[in-house]
């Protein structure tokens, strides 16, 4: 039985060829200063390699270790500070919800609509925010993940690279408010973290929670912070694994599309881009008028981008990081809490867990 004894160690083998590919991406896009460079270049390298020759993706048990520390650097945002600031926000977040649902809704009709794709698929599609969450729960779900995440980072490089242009050309300047400190990063707040998150997915799975690694993680690390328990933020060499992990698995499938089904989606994407966007700019004018911020920094908070993406386009363009962070922690916690729900309704019977 020498094959079944040289498997793991050819699965890390395999996973270490990954991560290293993966990290060369991301490296790029990081220097480049592109938002959530890590991830998104991780993922646009594999998925160029794997368009070239198949390529597996990243083996269970990394693919659970990158969700408990992705799910300990979200969970990190609900710091006290940001608790206390949702306090200050109540209509504005209850126009947030609204929006989500409103963007689930519309965008989830207009791909099952004109593209025929099915409820669990356009769901997860439509879903914005929480990103590397919809993504794994794609994965354990037995959606159709490549053409979810073509929606997804469609949406989400548009809103990088062309709203920051669009803003200033506009002359939508700072909103003037509070600024926003990130936590330092503390091997040992990582240590209790990432121990907790691991105890915290299991007890999700032993449930039956779609994705619960990131999510339990992710429970775990918001109530140590919000709790005070912990302060430190997640070191970066994690982070950067985390990120690496999510863009390895993702571009390997994404790898496995050929340019006639890229060509079927894309104007899937444009359409559910305009969809969501379209949804946030309309709620995000009666918000900003709520909560005396400005436009801008309204329309980015309630754009259907990523935690990280968006909260770093605010620092970018001198809007108000801490109102736009905390409206994105908060749809993050209504997608994860919520979509696992409707995921579970959504599926047929048999393939529930």
């Amino acid at each position: 039985m020498p094959s079944d004894r040289s498997a793991p160690v050819r699965a890390i083998a395999e996973d270490a060829g990954l991560l290293a590919v993966a990290g060369l991406g991301g490296l790029a896009l990081h220097l480049a200063g592109v938002p959530a460079g890590w991830l998104t270049g991780a993922m646009l390298v594999v998925a160029l390699v794997a368009l070239r020759r198949p390529w597996k993706g990243p083996s269970n048990l990394t693919i659970n270790a990158g969700m408990v520390l992705s799910g300990a650097l979200l969970g990190a945002s609900a710091t006290p500070e940001a608790v206390a600031a949702a306090a200050r926000y109540p209509g504005s977040l209850g126009l947030l919800l609204a929006s989500l649902l409103a963007t689930v809704l519309l965008t989830g009709a207009f791909l099952m609509r004109f593209g025929r794709w099915s409820r669990l698929d356009a769901l997860l599609a439509s879903a914005p925010g929480a990103l590397s969450a919809v993504m794994v729960m794609a994965r354990e779900s037995g959606s159709n993940l490549a053409q979810v995440a073509v929606i997804q980072f469609f949406r989400l490089f548009v809103l990088v690279a062309a709203i920051p242009g669009a803003l200033v050309a506009a002359g939508i300047g700072s909103s003037g408010a509070g600024g926003f400190v990130l936590a330092e990063p503390s091997w040992h707040d990582a240590g209790i973290m990432v121990l907790t998150g691991v105890g915290a997915g299991l007890a999700f799975a032993r449930l039956g929670v779609v994705a619960p690694y990131i999510l339990g993680s992710t429970v775990a690390s918001m109530l140590l912070h919000a709790t005070g328990l912990v302060h430190g933020a997640l070191p970066q060499p994690l982070a950067v694994l985390a990120f690496l992990i999510i863009g390895g698995m993702i571009g390997t499938r994404l790898g496995g599309l050929d340019r006639q089904a890229l060509s079927r989606l894309l104007p899937l994407a444009i359409g559910a881009f305009f969809v969501s966007v379209g949804i946030a700019a309309l709620l995000a004018w009666p918000a900003a008028q709520i909560a005396k911020v400005s436009y801008g920094a309204a329309f980015i908070a309630f754009a259907p981008g990523g935690l990280e993406a968006m909260t770093m386009l605010a620092l970018l363009l001198g809007l108000d990081p801490l109102y736009v962070g905390v409206h994105h922690l908060a749809r993050f916690m209504a997608v994860g809490f919520l979509l696992p729900v409707f995921v579970r309704l959504v599926l047929p019977p048999a393939n529930r867990p």
